[in-house]
């Protein structure tokens, strides 16, 4: 009978290249060691299952607040400039705790990671509109963005281990729910806290209960992990006892190890990883944006409360059908630039609209912005697409969205201190399509056919 680590050999080998090319950390075996057949389907359709409850989990914790963000000024006493810094915590604590991610996935796993930031969404969603004061309030979303931002960061890394031949199917999907988690809360949040009393407080933490689900299909395969570890460990320290048993796949077992013991890459020397970053942060400070303050436009245009919150609800919605065509059209291309100027051109005719008639033509600018917010699953998708590797795709998803959420961070305050001072959106939304403009050109940069891992090693 095979040993442990024979299959372990025996599963490395049978491997694509790219799989081959990805380590293994301690912790993290749960994606390289599991045997094929039923086990591995059993956990493969998990992941998919924990993909899927995780990605609808990533933005209800800002649209719905975006909705009912007048009521939370004036149940917390927030100034203009206030809710404007409420608006831009989003972006900085994914800045600041997405760096974080592949660090701890190397120590625990992604799945371990994962599974901690949805009950990390859960705790700060249920917590926070009873913290008590505008302090407390930020304290408690702060702990939700963070299950929010290493889960950001981690995503493309589980599709590329999980799923190396299908990233743009995969990114496609978990994009497309996404949307969805993003489009659902912004139309039925307003409706939903009028049906159980107009309480704003209950209207928020209602959606703790998503984030709860998200936690049941990753604790398996965190379990599943700790088992595999101890004998991928031991194979690993006892490599003359692995050549005996099975000699002609040692040297796959050695290269492995080697992989694994390759030094992080200078992500920094890239120029492609500087315009991917630059592109991501500005396409999420419009993102944030329009989640934090358009609601508002609308209203101060004079729609109703509902109507606005289902205005953001049709922007964030059209994310769902182009966030699952757009990436698959994305591999396909060589060059990913038409892609981005046409999302910018959408996003600057959408603006104008906003500025010149935002009340008479509300739903055409709604679905203008919407096709632009779109640059968020592109950008994924180039993530994916830029790097080689799985630990490439980990160190390049981690410098573009932490690097992307610092730039995003003065975005939505700004608006907000514009706003207050200027008494209108005039200013605001010039803002706005002004960073439309180098949005499209650096996203034509970071959509050229080539890997930070060549960058890195040429410069």
């Amino acid at each position: 009978m095979a040993s442990e680590e024979t299959r372990a050999v025996d599963t490395r080998t049978a491997m694509s290249p790219t799989e081959r090319d990805t380590p293994a950390p301690v912790g993290a075996s749960e994606t390289t060691t599991l045997e094929k057949g039923p086990a591995r389907a059993w956990a493969t359709r998990l992941v998919v299952a924990g993909i899927v409850l995780s990605a609808v989990n990533l933005r209800p914790a800002i649209t719905s607040l975006g909705a009912l963000l007048e009521e939370v000024r004036d149940g917390l006493g927030m100034s203009g400039s206030v809710a404007g810094l409420l608006t831009s915590v989003p972006p900085l604590c994914f800045a600041v705790f997405g760096v974080m991610a592949p660090r701890l996935a190397r120590r625990f796993g992604p799945a371990a990671v994962v599974c901690a930031g949805m009950a990390a969404i859960f705790t700060g969603l249920l917590i926070r509109p009873y913290a008590g004061g505008t302090a407390g309030f930020l304290a408690a979303s702060a702990l939700a963005l963070m299950g929010i931002a290493v889960s950001n960061v981690l995503m493309p890394v589980i599709v590329k281990r999980w799923f190396p031949d299908r990233v743009g199917s995969m990114t496609g999907l978990y994009s497309m729910v996404l949307a969805l988690g993003t489009s659902l809360p912004a139309a039925v949040t307003v409706p939903m806290t009028h049906a159980l009393g107009g309480n704003w407080k209950l209207g928020l933490a209602v959606w703790a209960v998503l984030a709860a689900a998200a936690v049941v299909p990753w604790i398996p395969l965190v379990r599943e992990g700790r088992e595999r570890s101890v004998p991928a460990a031991r194979s690993a320290q006892a490599p003359a006892k692995a050549q005996a048993q099975a000699p002609t796949q040692a040297p796959a077992s050695v290269s492995a190890r080697a992989a694994e013991e390759q030094p992080p890459l200078r992500i920094t020397r890239s120029r492609t990883a500087w315009a991917l970053a630059v592109f991501f942060g500005l396409q999420a400070t419009a993102a944030y944006i329009t989640m934090g303050w358009m609601p508002q436009i609308f209203r101060d245009a004079g729609v109703s409360a509902g109507t606005a919150g289902l205005l953001l609800a049709v922007t964030m919605v059209m994310g769902v059908p182009l966030a699952f065509v757009i990436p698959r059209i994305a591999t396909r291309l060589p060059h990913q630039g038409p892609i981005v100027l046409v999302l910018g051109v959408c996003g600057l005719a959408g603006y104008a609209g906003l500025y010149l008639a935002p009340a008479a033509g509300a739903w055409a600018w709604a679905l203008l912005l919407g096709i632009a917010n779109c640059a968020f699953p592109l950008a994924l998708t180039m993530v994916g697409m830029r790097a080689r590797s799985g630990p490439g795709v980990a160190q390049l998803s981690a410098f573009a969205q932490s690097t992307g959420y610092l730039i995003s961070i003065p975005g939505p305050l700004l608006v907000g201190v514009l706003y207050q001072h200027s008494g209108g959106w005039g200013l605001p939304i010039a803002l706005m399509a002004a960073l439309m403009v180098p949005q499209m050109v650096v996203g034509v940069l970071a959509g050229r056919d080539r890997t930070v891992e060549e960058e890195a090693a040429t410069c």
